[in-house]
């Protein structure tokens, strides 16, 4: 068994509505509280931060997933969508809706789109973070899939 550790430096120095930062050996950002929850939006924030690990995991293993069963890509894009409540001055990260657009190289067969809809749901199901985040957040998929055209 392989553990990996990853590391992160956060300095905040003011109060609710100032602005810190964060620091990884790859990210180096400013970090507030987003305009919608009346902070002065500068930088990246928490809900964002789960947004991007969720579907930055979620592509990625999509991709592998893709590559190890040889189903062939033109394009491999996603948006994705966080929803957070806020009732009675209680915060909660409802839902994470994932919508990735994979366009499959010209010969791909009918069966071949039944597999990049299986495995786009696979991915779904396998990505570490939606598993860290099982049973608090609702993530979902949305996937299109297409064929390449001339």
């Amino acid at each position: 068994m392989a553990e990996h550790t990853f590391h992160l430096k956060a300095n905040w120095p003011g109060l609710r509505n100032d602005i810190g930062e964060i620091e990884t050996a790859h990210l180096k950002t400013a970090i507030s509280i987003p305009t919608e929850m009346d902070g002065p939006g500068i930088g990246t924030n928490p809900d964002e931060m789960l947004l991007g690990a969720a579907a930055t995991c979620y592509i990625i293993t999509l991709a592998a997933m893709m590559e190890r069963s040889g189903l062939t890509k033109k394009s491999l894009t996603m948006s994705s969508e966080g929803i957070v409540d806020e009732t009675n001055g209680v915060i909660t990260y409802k839902k994470i809706i994932h919508k990735p657009v994979i366009v499959l190289a010209q010969n791909a067969s009918s069966h071949d789109v039944k597999r990049a809809q299986r495995l786009a749901e696979k991915a779904e199901a396998s990505c570490m973070i939606t598993r860290a985040v099982q049973g608090n957040i609702d993530v979902s998929l949305e996937a299109t899939i297409t064929v390449a055209a001339d």
